[in-house]
């Protein structure tokens, strides 16, 4: 197993870890181990995918667990964030939804032949919806950080939908090529 897998298999290892932290009611620096945890499990997502491809080591193992890690990760905050009623469960249903249908997609197409890279709207949704989960998970207190919640959430949703009109618009040949 190449570094850039064994990163990815590290990534899903931490999610436990980083669900206890934020979960278990008085943890000492629960919140802020999270926080931690979680900033690193990113952070791991880009490190991995750049030595996949600087060092040419792009894998089977990669294309299939990487992106599945990842997924993993962000819905588990986001799933443990509606528990703590930090966001609404209905957006991250919708958030959710988009990740299965670009997924289910994306497998679709690779069956066809055809490989679909992540568009620049989709990165920066990526993007915005880590920022919107370290601002939750970090649970600040005040007006000011309540909108700045709010205003990441509905931005990371809006992204999300856009980033899912904009993918099949980029790929309609794609679309209109199944069989």
């Amino acid at each position: 197993m190449n570094l850039p897998n064994k990163i990815t298999v590290f990534r899903v290892i931490l999610i436990p870890f980083f669900l206890c932290a934020l979960l278990i009611p008085d943890l000492p620096y629960g919140k802020w181990i999270a926080l931690g945890i979680f900033i690193v499990a990113s952070l791991s997502d880009m490190l991995d995918g750049y030595l996949a491809r600087k060092n040419n080591m792009v894998t089977d193992f990669g294309k299939f667990m990487d992106p599945l890690a990842d997924k993993i990760l962000v819905s588990s905050a986001m799933i443990a964030l509606v528990q703590m009623f930090k966001i609404p469960a209905w957006i991250v249903i919708i958030i959710i939804a988009r990740e299965f249908i670009i997924s289910g997609f994306r497998l679709v197409a690779a069956d066809n032949g055809v490989v679909i890279a992540a568009g620049m709207l989709g990165k920066i949704k990526t993007a915005v919806t880590m920022v919107t989960l370290c601002v939750l998970i970090a649970d600040l207190e005040g007006a000011v950080i309540n909108v700045l919640e709010n205003v990441l959430i509905y931005a990371s949703l809006i992204l999300t939908i856009l980033s899912l009109i904009d993918y099949f618009m980029n790929n309609k040949d794609v679309i209109k090529s199944f069989k």
